[in-house]
């Protein structure tokens, strides 16, 4: 993963041309212990489906009983899609049936199956090139418990075929995710509501 400065005047010596360079694919990574990766991740989701994409969403750690509002939002703008051809379409899966992050539900062999199960999914449609634009919502979490393999994970992303856009959020990304992203974004904890014991609030955290 290359640091320092931004510079988009500088030309690779890569063999591509600027309109080629533009439009490869972006694996992105949002990590760190602040708030706010899986919202900048469904904000890229949106752009994306103002530009017509196909939105995969795949939510690995939250329970199934957990609903987002970005998920509500997402399943109407399927629907308007299906309705009106505007955007794009739309899917949203939850990839485990009811375990959360705290791992209170069912046993980690159970979690594990249902996350290798969610991976195999993912990476067949990718194989498939069924989506523009993957959110892997805290996908990290599976990855650094070893219920996914981070090496097999890197090379599936590396030589997935066509334009497709994964984005993955999560505490704790593994080096080996991040020196393959493109684009990776630390969010620090600066300050929090919970800090100071105060609950999450509606249109705030859901």
């Amino acid at each position: 993963m290359a640091q320092g400065k931004l510079d988009p005047d500088s030309v690779p010596d890569d063999g591509l041309t600027t309109r080629q360079r533009r439009n490869l694919p972006i694996t992105a990574v949002h990590t760190g212990t602040g708030k706010g990766k899986s919202t900048a991740a469904f904000g890229m989701a949106l752009r994306g489906w103002n530009q017509g994409f196909s939105i995969g969403v795949f939510q690995f750690v939250k329970s199934a009983k957990w609903k987002v509002g970005e998920e509500e939002v997402f399943r109407r703008l399927g629907s308007l899609h299906t309705e009106t051809g505007e955007g794009g379409p739309v899917e949203w899966h939850k990839m485990g049936s009811g375990w959360s992050w705290s791992r209170k539900a069912g046993t980690e062999e159970d979690h594990a199956a249902d996350a290798a199960e969610g991976w195999a999914e993912i990476r067949r449609r990718l194989a498939a090139e069924t989506h523009d634009l993957y959110v892997l919502d805290e996908f990290t979490y599976p990855l650094k418990w070893g219920w996914v393999d981070v090496d097999e994970v890197v090379r599936v992303l590396r030589e997935r075929p066509g334009k497709q856009h994964v984005v993955i959020t999560g505490r704790d990304a593994p080096q080996a995710l991040v020196d393959a992203a493109d684009l990776v974004t630390e969010m620090s904890l600066v300050a929090h509501p919970m800090q100071a014991g105060r609950k999450g609030q509606r249109g705030i955290e859901w």
